[in-house]
């Protein structure tokens, strides 16, 4: 009785403690289960992910800052230039010809008429002082607008690219943006200048439509005369607003839309390549094949020849290729075993 009455006693301390222990574990599944499992996940990930795209947005934003550095460079060269000229030509509009409205004005309208080679024909130098002048800024002028091209339309493109890069930025990685602006890098270019080109038209139709009181066909055909650098002469800005109007927009339109051009060039060959490389990469292989692979004919093709021929034949590299980067492992290759070895370099170096 006394053994059954002392286990009768323990019984309720045993069952307590065992309580306490499952307590204290139910416990944490508790806290746990008052959180959203969703929310803990995002909690664990988020610093890392945050942080990742963090890093990706620096490198972005580092490399429009390094474009936009180039083009604040030019847009000073370009401003230093129009400057000076339109001081120039100001203090002799006398030996000028045509309508003018102001001196100043008109001298920069000259400048930019000029260096752009639309040359209108309404103003016109007169003297042998003006005419030599005016061809010395006709020539270093053309060498200005090809730099003011390059610089200043990649640029915006890469702007561009780089807000269609944080765009794709939300469902991808950095390689994976890298990979989706390199693969439609000309097509975004030549879309992204047909745009700004389209706009311009419009503008300068609507400008000289308001401004210059010409009717439909006459803008049109101004505009297309100007963009193109015809320049006809018969339809031209020849007022005050009109004038300080085109000082912008012909800089604009002639350089846009001749680095259309130069990207619908670019976007054709681009897409010829890739065409070219999707027609290597899926065509049999065949024993002729074999043979031209074959370079040091052993009747093997291993990785390294394959993977040479292969690049050969998406015109990526050629002979005089491959034959630098031989010349270059015969430097290194001390030992002349046709491989490389940390022993080979350190030979070399104490050569040199």
């Amino acid at each position: 009785m006394a053994s059954k009455d002392n286990n009768d006693a323990e019984r309720p301390l045993l069952s307590d403690a065992t309580l306490q222990r499952r307590a204290r574990s139910i416990q944490p599944i508790n806290q746990k289960s008052d959180h959203s499992p969703i929310i803990e996940k995002k909690s664990d990930h988020n610093p890392q992910q945050q942080e990742s795209n963090g890093n990706q947005n620096q490198w972005l934003d580092s490399l429009l800052g390094i474009q936009s550095l180039k083009f604040n460079l030019v847009f000073m060269l370009l401003i230093l230039y129009l400057g000076l000229g339109t001081l120039t030509f100001s203090l002799i509009m006398n030996q000028i010809d045509g309508k003018q409205t102001n001196p100043v004005l008109d001298a920069l309208y000259f400048c930019v008429v000029t260096m752009t080679t639309v040359g209108y024909g309404d103003l016109v130098p007169r003297t042998f002082l003006a005419k030599l002048l005016a061809s010395i800024y006709a020539f270093t002028g053309m060498a200005m607008v090809g730099i003011v091209l390059s610089k200043a339309a990649d640029y915006l493109m890469e702007k561009q690219e780089t807000v269609l890069a944080k765009a794709f930025h939300s469902r991808t990685g950095a390689h994976e943006i890298m990979k989706e602006v390199e693969a439609h890098k000309h097509e975004y270019k030549a879309m992204f200048a047909a745009a700004i080109m389209v706009v311009l038209m419009v503008f300068g139709t609507i400008m000289l439509c308001s401004v210059e009181g010409m009717d439909v066909v006459d803008a049109i055909y101004c505009v297309c005369s100007t963009v193109t650098t015809l320049g006809y002469g018969d339809r031209s800005f020849s007022t005050w607003g009109g004038r300080l109007f085109a000082v912008v927009w012909i800089l604009s339109s002639t350089i846009c839309l001749a680095q259309l051009f130069l990207y619908v060039a670019e976007w054709y060959t681009d897409k010829r390549k890739r065409l070219l490389v999707e027609w290597v990469i899926t065509r049999n292989v065949t024993s002729s094949d074999l043979e031209a692979a074959d370079i040091d004919h052993d009747d093997v093709v291993s990785t390294s020849e394959f993977i040479v021929f292969t690049l050969k034949e998406m015109g990526r590299i050629d002979d005089a290729d491959i034959a630098l980067a031989m010349e270059r492992l015969k430097r290194v290759d001390v030992d002349h075993s046709g491989t490389l070895t940390k022993a080979d370099l350190v030979t070399s170096s104490i050569a040199r």
